[in-house]
């Protein structure tokens, strides 16, 4: 019934966490098509480990992305990154979505939460819920779940290294986007290297040069 689709990149050390939570999906879970960008490390053996599809793909997110949505055999595809894991009662949430009125032509996120216990990370959380909230734009690391039908009408994710989340969600349209009573719990690691303070505002320059017009491929050094 449903199709996992994760974008990988020297992710052997976070994979695995994220393909046992699918795991307890009490069969929900059809596959997991693992679309990796040339990793170096572990990744591949991790996601073959954990029972994964693992299909190689040029590396950018958006086109990894597209390319395991071209390969899914699921009616309905959850998008994750690897270092996302669906939190407590994640299916439930999903089947009741697919089970409501409409959701072939709607779409549906997880709540943003990250693994630390510090307080800047609530704050964080807290920010998130008001841009998803006041402008209707939820990043990717808080999931993505659509019915393959309505995804394909919306003609895929872009081939693009950066904002391919930010992109597909505008030609979602907020009206047609909903949040799960689930959390998506994502790693916090690159907010402690790089400061709850340093990365976001890069995020956020990065977000208004590309409303601005800049192409992704130019942000992406910005970015990273």
């Amino acid at each position: 019934m449903l199709s996992v689709v994760i974008p990988t990149l020297d992710a052997g050390d976070r994979l695995g966490r994220t393909l046992e939570c699918l795991g307890g999906s009490g069969g929900l879970v059809g596959e997991v098509i693992v679309a990796d960008g040339g990793s170096a490390d572990n990744t591949v053996y991790m996601a073959e480990r954990g029972g994964a599809r693992v299909i190689r793909s040029a590396a950018g997110r958006g086109t990894q992305l597209a390319a395991g949505a071209n390969v899914a055999n699921g009616d309905w595809l959850l998008f994750l990154h690897a270092d996302t894991r669906p939190g407590s009662g994640w299916a439930d949430a999903v089947r009741n979505f697919v089970a409501t009125t409409g959701a072939d032509h709607r779409a549906a996120v997880f709540r943003y939460a990250l693994d630390d216990e510090a307080p800047a990370a609530r704050r964080l959380e807290a920010v998130v819920r008001w841009r998803c909230r006041l402008l209707g734009l939820p990043y990717g690391d808080q999931g993505l779940l659509i019915g393959r039908d309505f995804y394909q009408s919306l003609g895929g994710f872009d081939p693009v290294p950066l904002m391919e989340d930010v992109d597909f969600v505008r030609r979602i349209g907020r009206h047609r986007l909903i949040t799960l009573d689930a959390d998506a719990v994502t790693s916090a690691a690159r907010y402690r290297r790089g400061g709850y303070i340093r990365r976001p505002a890069r995020n956020a320059l990065c977000l208004g040069l590309y409303f601005l017009g800049l192409p992704p491929h130019r942000l992406l050094r910005l970015y990273e």
